[in-house]
């Protein structure tokens, strides 16, 4: 029987964990109407905030979610075999998701969403005129990471 050990990260272990990813899962809700999207990132360690470029359409269900200041979870999530060993890491973030204007954008912020990937327009089913692309900001009240570590041979 596989033997299982979980551990929680520490900050500096999950800051590289978020660093060396580029995808999550947003997840939003109004009232008790849940929504989740994959999403590329672009990650600030110093402040422990995230940097999304996100792209929907006039009628999409992602644009209905998106409001001024929007509590938010992030979970970004992966897994490493060696051998008998796998390797299972995730780290959820809690916080608010801020729409930021791009005539305010800091040097820092510049920075951040260009380390996030460009969404992928042939993805699409509208034309590029349809697609709004807006940039936000989610920053966190708390980040925990966690790592389990299975044994298939014990």
């Amino acid at each position: 029987m596989p033997l299982a050990r979980e551990t929680e990260m520490t900050p500096e272990e999950t800051d590289a964990f978020l660093g060396e990813n580029e995808t999550g899962v947003l997840s939003l809700a109004e009232d008790d109407d849940p929504y989740a999207a994959p999403v590329s990132y672009g990650y600030d360690p110093e402040k422990r905030s995230f940097y999304f470029r996100l792209v929907s359409t006039p009628e999409s269900e992602k644009r209905r979610f998106l409001k001024a200041s929007t509590s938010a979870r992030f979970v970004v999530y992966g897994d490493d075999a060696t051998g008998a060993e796998e390797e299972y890491r995730s780290v959820v973030a809690a916080g608010t998701l801020s729409e930021i204007d791009p005539a305010e954008l800091s040097v820092e912020q510049i920075e951040q969403y260009g380390d996030a990937k460009r969404p992928l327009f042939e993805i699409w089913g509208e034309p590029k005129e349809s697609l709004d692309i807006r940039l936000y900001e989610f920053e966190t009240t708390n980040v925990t990471g966690r790592r389990t570590t299975v044994d298939r041979d014990a």
